[in-house]
């Protein structure tokens, strides 16, 4: 497998900017690449059948950068894993969030639904703009890419959240990030459990999604619970019981905050005292529950299809909002658009000095 090591990793940046460290100083270099052509193939020696060296080819080699010298250095990994977020980095997950975020306590909303982000991106002393970013940053990412982020925005919402509370199995918080992203549900918050400790890495699970998703840590339901109240999102537990309400009675179009709890013993007493309602997924088979991610996944792909029938969409952000998520999601593409963003601001800061 080395001599195959000379193809980059599209998980690194899909920009035609790739930035390397030097390992004898403290700058960035940028080098430009071609990418492989879509006709590109991989293919093992047919006499031994194996990708090991040197027997690994790469057809249609005219389309490949030339690369004179190489030298392999270990890979940079430019996102945070779940196991990581919710351990070792449990008290800084707000260091994923690259636009300036609006205090919790703000009570700013938009038409009744919360919005994180201030249109600010601090680089030093200097301050961008959204647009500015986007003028910084999306030269240098591929077309495709933009459009991508273009469409995802487009269906994002701010208006139902996700909880997980007290979950000892981070392969279903893994799992529920993966259909938070995929329904187009931006935030989502984690209430600890005694046991996180426990967590293994999974993110062949989660795919990755939590480098796009807004997600939040917390110590108590009852923390995160104030502030989600505090942005005018209502609390609705799942849980059976006698004033329980199916989920297919529930108007969605109103700002709510799904929560979901551990896989034994379900939401704590703490979180069903402060939750606004109970619900629950009407079974029809001889078990009376799903698993906790797929109850998850239930519970959201619901709640996106009720808003469409009632809204015409579950994307609902204003084109100011849509701007600003642009720029975040730009930011958090790579490390290379941190450092042209801020190269960026550095040269408008000289433009605007006063020359002696």
């Amino acid at each position: 497998m080395n001599s195959c090591k000379t193809l980059f990793r599209a998980s690194l940046s899909s920009s035609p900017l790739v930035h390397l460290p030097n390992a004898n100083s403290s700058s960035i270099t940028l080098i430009s690449f071609r990418a492989f052509s879509s006709s590109t193939v991989l293919r093992p020696n047919p006499s031994t059948h194996s990708f090991g060296p040197p027997r690994c080819a790469l057809h249609d080699a005219a389309s490949l950068p030339v690369l004179e010298t190489f030298t392999e250095t270990p890979p940079i990994d430019l996102t945070v894993s779940v196991k990581e977020l919710l351990t070792t980095n449990r008290n800084d997950a707000s260091s994923m969030m690259k636009m300036e975020r609006r205090s919790s306590f703000s009570g700013e909303r938009s038409r009744g639904s919360w919005f994180p982000y201030e249109d600010r991106f601090r680089c030093g002393d200097v301050h961008l703009s959204s647009r500015e970013v986007l003028e910084a940053v999306s030269p240098h990412m591929m077309e495709e890419r933009s459009d991508r982020f273009r469409r995802v925005v487009e269906n994002r919402s701010f208006s139902v959240c996700l909880v997980v509370e007290g979950l000892s199995d981070i392969g279903n918080i893994s799992a529920a990030f993966r259909s938070a992203d995929a329904l187009g549900i931006q935030s989502v918050h984690v209430v600890a459990s005694d046991s996180y400790k426990r967590y293994r890495n999974n993110r062949h699970v989660s795919m990755g999604a939590e480098k796009w998703l807004d997600i939040e840590l917390w110590d108590t339901p009852k923390d995160c619970f104030k502030v989600l109240k505090s942005r005018g999102y209502r609390i609705a537990t799942t849980h059976l019981g006698m004033d329980t309400v199916s989920i297919y009675d529930m108007d969605w179009s109103q700002p709510t905050a799904i929560v979901v709890g551990n896989e034994g013993s379900g939401i704590s007493e703490e979180a069903l005292e402060l939750s606004d309602l109970y619900c629950s997924i009407p079974m029809n088979g001889m078990v009376d529950s799903f698993n906790v991610s797929v109850a998850a996944g239930i519970l959201m792909h619901h709640a996106v299809c009720d808003r469409t029938a009632r809204l015409g969409s579950h994307g609902d952000l204003s084109e100011q909002e849509k701007e600003i998520l642009m720029a975040e999601f730009s930011l958090r593409h790579s490390r290379s658009s941190l450092f042209i963003a801020s190269e960026f601001a550095k040269r408008r800061q000289q433009q605007h000095s006063p020359t002696v």
